[in-house]
């Protein structure tokens, strides 16, 4: 979940798109992307190797996005957790 430090712009959004392809190479996938109303501006779902690649990313961003992140994993897999 993200929320801009400052206002976006259609510049700021191209240099976004340009990053994003960088981080693709590092083995981030982006599942969905959706700006919101409400405490965050955007989600961000991603597919990724594991934690560490994504928090390279995320530094990516840092100067004009504060992330939040939550891993998940398919309910299926956490209701075999419970046996």
């Amino acid at each position: 979940m993200g929320k801009f430090r400052r206002k976006p712009t259609k510049e700021s959004i191209a240099i976004f798109d340009k990053i994003w392809k960088e981080i693709e190479k590092d083995g981030v996938k982006r599942v969905a992307l959706y700006w919101t109303l409400g405490r965050f501006d955007s989600v961000v779902i991603v597919d990724a190797p594991d934690e560490k690649t994504v928090m390279k990313a995320l530094l990516k961003f840092s100067e004009a996005v504060a992330s939040e992140t939550l891993v998940a994993i398919k309910r299926e897999d956490a209701v075999r957790l419970l046996e």
